[in-house]
């Protein structure tokens, strides 16, 4: 999901770069959903994977 969020975030800078605002703004924004969706779920794992005690350092 990391490198989905890389991959448009990569676009959003191109886009914004030639010019195209539009989908510069969308790709930007899908790009930040994604980021915020993966820290959400690697807590998740991480605060279960301590609760079962499956959590090796």
């Amino acid at each position: 999901m990391l490198k989905w969020a890389l991959i448009f975030f990569i676009i959003s800078l191109v886009t914004g770069f030639l010019g195209f605002g539009g989908i510069s703004a969308a790709a930007g924004g899908i790009a930040k959903i994604l980021f915020f969706v993966f820290i959400a779920l690697t807590v998740i794992v991480i605060l279960v994977a301590l609760a079962i005690g499956q959590m090796v350092f």
